[in-house]
């Protein structure tokens, strides 16, 4: 079967591994030079299946307020005139709720537990490498108000399965030894000892190659214009290189995706939140951090990758817009450089910015369409990396018309209601609850 995968990040790149193992002829189609070189290139490197949780919860409104006034604020609003991100907005508060909070937060945990398993078992059979280490996520809580907020998660992963520690200041430095040099700036941390962190970026573009090798083609350089439809199915996609056909699609576009969805007739509930990294050379590996320390004050990821701090964090509302903003740097440099103040030089840091997909729910959509040959892998938000792997083996399933391994529900876009016309499911595949 011939399948083109829309976009060459994390998602569709997995996407079009896992779908030319499953034996289909696929080909990738992206707007860049090379694979991985937009959203996946500068994330935070956390595989964090335990700190999968959904922006929108109980409290997070008053949160919000907060953060606006501070000043290295983990949020930040750009009011403009744009009815999506109002519409956006006003859905992420409507899931600001317990009840709601605990449905998205185990939608979002199943995936992304399934999909740290895959990449263990991609990383077993290929033995790629992509400055991989295995050794947990320490949500590290400035203040006993964090600790106390806390309870609600470990509810959750409780439920869940997922293994946690509750850790007090001095299991925090046996987790993180460097943090001893700060020692009295934390009050505790809540450590999940099953994430785990690497380059997205590195893996990416390693995987593509990998790709390349089972038959998979790349075509870069490719503006995509649009999709040729002829009643519920795709016929083409129109490019800047032509009009190129397949069997099925798979769009994979990240916060892109509405656009060439919308033309078509289809409204997904996926709006741009931009992100921002600087990557620290370590100068003093005793004073860096061993794996992922999460800076729970500032929402701000602080990751080990090889001889390199990637500290990223800031949801910023400003729509496609990537200028890189010097105070969002500052930010990022006030965490690394107050709990980890010997092990890096922020001067030498590489500053990134990059558009997280997200949803108001904070679970990604995928699975299919309304139309019955065109599927979807978007709407990750800051846990495509965590996710994509996962993501990409279901979507493979479902193409293939294999069961998937986990459950389906909650996963396809018409959670969001009535909006569009119904979703064609494959024949053979189960939505089980």
């Amino acid at each position: 079967m011939k399948i083109i995968v829309l976009g060459s990040g994390v998602i569709g790149t997995t996407s079009a591994y896992f779908l030319a193992k499953a034996g289909h002829e696929v080909t990738v189609i992206d707007r860049q030079p090379a694979a991985g070189m937009e959203t996946s290139y500068g994330n935070a490197g956390e595989i964090s299946p335990g700190y999968a949780t959904p922006w929108a919860g109980p409290g997070v409104p008053a949160k919000a307020v907060k953060w606006l006034l501070m000043k290295h604020s983990p949020l930040v609003v750009r009011a403009r005139f744009d009815p999506d991100m109002w519409s956006w907005m006003l859905q992420m508060l409507a899931n600001c709720n317990h009840k709601s909070y605990e449905i998205n937060k185990r939608r979002m945990v199943r995936i992304a537990e399934y999909s740290r398993d895959v990449l263990k078992q991609l990383r077993a059979d290929t033995g790629i490498t992509y400055d991989d280490r295995a050794m947990g996520t320490l949500q590290l809580f400035r203040t006993q108000k964090q600790l106390d907020a806390a309870a609600t998660d470990i509810a959750v992963l409780q439920q869940s399965g997922v293994p946690y520690n509750v850790l007090d200041p001095k299991g925090c430095e046996l987790a993180e030894p460097a943090l001893a040099k700060v020692r009295g700036s934390f009050v505790g941390g809540l450590q999940l000892p099953g994430d785990e962190t690497g380059d997205c970026f590195k893996f990416t573009q390693k995987l593509a190659e990998m790709a390349k090798e089972l038959g998979v083609k790349f075509r870069h350089e490719v503006t995509i214009e649009n999709l040729v439809t002829e009643g519920d199915r795709i016929v083409g996609v129109k490019t800047s290189k032509g009009e190129l056909k397949a069997d099925h699609y798979v769009l994979a576009l990240g916060s892109y995706s509405p656009f060439l969805l919308r033309r078509i007739g289809i409204k997904i509930p996926v709006y741009p939140v931009k992100g921002y990294s600087i990557t620290v050379p370590i100068t003093d590996a005793s004073g860096a951090p061993e794996s992922t320390v999460m800076d729970e004050t500032y929402k701000v990821a602080i990751t080990r990758l090889g001889d390199r701090i990637r500290v990223g964090g800031t949801a910023e509302l400003t729509g496609f817009d990537l200028t890189l903003r010097q105070a969002r740097r500052e930010t990022l440099e006030h965490s690394v450089t107050s709990l980890f103040p010997q092990g890096g030089d922020v001067s030498r840091a590489e500053f990134w910015c990059g558009l997280r997909p997200n949803t108001p729910d904070g679970t990604p959509i995928v699975g299919p369409t309304p139309y019955r040959n065109l599927f979807l892998n978007t709407g990750h938000g800051t846990l495509g990396w965590t996710m994509s792997c996962g993501s990409a083996r279901v979507t493979a399933d479902i193409l293939s018309g294999r069961q998937p391994d986990i459950s389906l529900e909650g996963l396809f876009m018409d959670r969001y209601g009535s909006i569009n016309k119904p979703v064609q499911v494959p024949s053979g595949i189960v939505v089980a609850a």
